[in-house]
């Protein structure tokens, strides 16, 4: 059992940990998540080994994170003039990368779970419900606020080519 555990956490923590800083947008944050759905799942491990042991622990991570979420309840402050954008390290990729965290933490939870599992897990629609626990209906709808969000928040991440092609 702790070896089959073992190998799972060495083969599948790169991707949950980027799935992780994707849902907080914080790479500590990110890493106390993981340990925290890693160390969940292996108290099931026995019961979660035999189905899919990715998908449980990418629950884990959902729910931990919106309780989280709602412990903290920051208040969004608006103002006036948006800040000044910081140019980043000096290349595209990371003032991209950047441009679209900050744009992923202006999302709700479920919003930024369903864009996450979605295009970044490259998980089906039918796929994402399942993992988190809800209809194909409610992930298509959380997935279609959350690009309209997107598109508001942040036109500079909307690649030209592709609202050419959906037209």
């Amino acid at each position: 059992m702790v070896q089959s555990f073992h190998e799972f956490v060495v083969h599948r923590s790169p991707g949950l940990s980027r799935t992780a800083y994707l849902l907080t947008g914080d790479h500590q944050l990110a890493e106390d998540l993981l340990q925290v759905a890693l160390a969940r799942t292996y108290r099931h491990w026995r019961r979660v080994a035999d189905g899919d042991p990715e998908a449980y622990v990418r629950r884990v991570m959902y729910h931990q994170q919106v309780s989280w979420w709602r412990r903290r309840r920051l208040v969004e402050r608006l103002e006036a003039q948006p800040p000044e954008r910081s140019a980043g390290d000096g290349t595209e990729a990371s003032a991209l990368r950047l441009s679209l965290a900050a744009a992923l933490r202006q999302l709700t939870p479920r919003q930024r779970v369903v864009i996450v599992l979605r295009f970044y897990e490259d998980l089906t629609e039918a796929r994402v419900a399942e993992v988190l626990g809800c209809s194909v209906g409610t992930v298509k709808r959380h997935g279609h606020d959350a690009l309209r969000r997107l598109r508001q928040i942040a036109p500079d991440l909307v690649d030209d080519t592709a609202e050419r092609s959906a037209r």
